[in-house]
């Protein structure tokens, strides 16, 4: 299986205490059945068949000990699903710096930011079995100073990463005998990075609340954001402007996947033929960074957030501001080359939290060179471009830019729909809705999508880290 080898699972009997049950964010029923709301049930069944190997790997590292949603939907890709559930118990359940109870606790801190309840219900049950204060539930102005320290970095990870600066660790690092180690901090900078990723999962993968036995009906209700479940189905929340042509034929759609392999074709044989100038790659970026501003507008802004969610969120009204803002010339760019994951970050997160640079390593390299070489009904197809220009489009609104990468790929392989959905999985996931998730390759099936979200996921963790490991590493010299 891997060097890392897991006991079996984490055993502790269950608290059922009425304190339990109301932390539970309220929420309502889906209108779809099966794991997703975009995603038919029969297609998740078909795809992962719930094969032995599938069962195995849920019993040995899944937090909750059975397939729930995410996981049902996750594993249309089983190679990925082991990666991603094998670091996420190595998070939660192994030796690591933080006390268990701390650990789902933060995770809620995380969901939180995004009005996840399906995340947020999960970890509450979590916090409890392992021994969590029950008080602690009825909101942040009952948690330890420590853990309420954690609020601001919280925030800026989820939003506005490039604002950490060395500071924000000195004040974590510093302040008393409410401190916090640094392997401490790493583990806490992980699960953070780890669960504000996992929203834009849940959000665009379009993920249904559990069924519940301790529930009549068999479903726990829970509210999403301000509208619910039904609203995420049928869009009656939202309408966005540059979705409403997506009313196309098959015939149109047959022709946008032919000019998108077109495409890809066409840069490939550019590629051999000349390479673009440094100056060239560097103004593509830049476009690239200032045109990502378009593509959703401020039709957001004036969101309620319910009061369950509330009590764990500091700020509610912090949220992504793009990085490129506009009349802004000179924007301070994260040069990926000046601190690279694989030769800074890597090596800083296996340092101070042993091993776990290891597994998220593996994660990251598993999603991004995950292919079957087909394009919904073609064969043999080389994706290797389409998935960089993901990968790299995510950590372009992040403002960190590669040089060795033409943005130019971006705009070419990129169409606005597909932007649209991106940018609101990775910055705004509580958005997301199923037309925006139908709106884009609709030739294309189910777990191809599924693989695109699961890029998105990475990318924006990785994102993450990266400008959180980068402010530990300037504190550090």
């Amino acid at each position: 299986m891997s060097a890392y080898i897991l006991p079996g699972r984490y055993h502790q009997s269950k608290q059922t205490s009425s304190a339990h049950q109301e932390k539970r964010v309220q929420v309502s029923p889906p209108l779809t059945r099966g794991p997703s709301a975009f995603i038919p049930e029969n297609e998740v069944m078909q795809a992962n068949g719930l094969d032995e190997r599938t069962n195995l790997l849920v019993e040995e590292y899944s937090t909750s000990g059975r397939l729930d949603n995410i996981t049902q939907v996750m594993s249309i890709h089983t190679q990925y699903l082991e990666s991603f559930l094998r670091s996420q118990f190595y998070m939660l359940r192994m030796d690591g710096p933080l006390p268990l109870p701390y650990r789902h606790y933060i995770a809620i801190m995380a969901a939180a930011r995004h009005q996840c309840s399906y995340l947020i219900n999960m970890h509450v049950d979590e916090f409890l079995k392992t021994g969590g204060i029950a008080e602690w539930l009825n909101g942040l102005e009952y948690i330890p100073q420590r853990l309420k320290n954690l609020n601001e970095i919280n925030k800026l990870l989820a939003h506005r990463p490039w604002l950490i600066t060395k500071e924000h660790i000195q004040k974590l690092v510093k302040t008393g005998e409410n401190n916090w180690s640094l392997p401490e901090l790493v583990h806490a900078v992980v699960l953070l990075a780890h669960y504000h990723a996992l929203a834009s999962f849940v959000f665009g993968s379009g993920i249904n609340p559990e069924r519940d036995p301790d529930t009549s009906n068999g479903v726990r209700l829970i509210a999403v954001n301000n509208f619910c479940v039904c609203d995420l189905a049928n869009d009656n929340n939202i309408e966005n402007a540059s979705l409403t042509s997506s009313n196309f034929g098959i015939a149109d759609s047959l022709s946008e996947l032919e000019a998108l392999m077109e495409r890809m074709k066409r840069l490939q044989e550019d590629k051999e033929d000349e390479e673009a100038s440094q100056e060239e790659m560097a103004t593509r970026f830049e476009k690239e960074k200032k045109e990502s501003l378009l593509v959703i507008n401020g039709a957001f802004d004036d969101e309620i957030v319910s009061t369950d969610v509330s009590r764990y969120i500091e700020d509610p009204g912090f949220g992504y501001k793009d990085f490129a803002r506009r009349g802004e010339d000179h924007l301070p760019t994260f040069r990926a080359q000046d601190y690279t994951w694989e030769n800074h970050g890597f090596s800083l997160v296996n340092r101070l939290y042993s091993d776990i640079g290891h597994l998220l390593d593996e994660k990251f390299r598993m999603v991004y060179n995950l292919t079957y070489n087909t394009m919904a009904t073609h064969e043999d197809v080389d994706t290797t471009t389409l998935r960089r220009a993901l990968f790299n489009y995510v950590h372009c609104m992040y403002g960190i830019r590669y040089d060795d990468y033409d943005y130019g790929e971006v705009n070419q392989l990129l169409e606005r729909s597909l932007k649209v959905y991106i940018k609101t999985v990775t910055c705004y996931p509580e958005r997301t809705t199923k037309r925006m998730y139908d709106s884009y390759w609709r030739q294309f099936k189910h777990s191809e999508k599924v693989h695109v979200n699961l890029l998105l996921m990475e990318a924006r963790m990785q994102a993450e880290l990266l400008y959180a490991l980068r402010a530990i590493t300037r504190h550090l010299t």
